[in-house]
């Protein structure tokens, strides 16, 4: 059986979860059972304290795969980019 190579996940991080984070952006090469938004941002709590800090209220945050806003069920498949923002307020 052959065994399927994960591609490489380009993320990018706005406003308090850049900030908590500490960058704007990485590239990470997720565990195979990584199959959701809310998988990859459970794995991602799991890298260290500024991870579960940026993503400790996950169900404010909004996410995009590849340019379109999802849910975190959404399935990240063969994506090549997930942004990770805070919901924007205006007045």
């Amino acid at each position: 059986m052959k065994e399927t190579q994960q591609s490489a996940l380009h993320l990018l991080y706005f406003a308090w979860v850049r900030e908590k984070i500490g960058r704007a952006e990485e590239t990470v090469v997720a565990p195979h059972s990584v199959a959701t938004v809310a998988d990859l941002i459970a794995w991602l709590k799991t890298r260290g304290p500024e991870y579960e800090a940026a993503f400790a209220r996950a169900d404010v945050i909004r996410t995009a795969i590849d340019h379109v806003h999802v849910k975190s069920d959404a399935e990240i498949g063969a994506a090549r980019e997930v942004a990770f923002f805070p919901p924007v307020t205006g007045g």
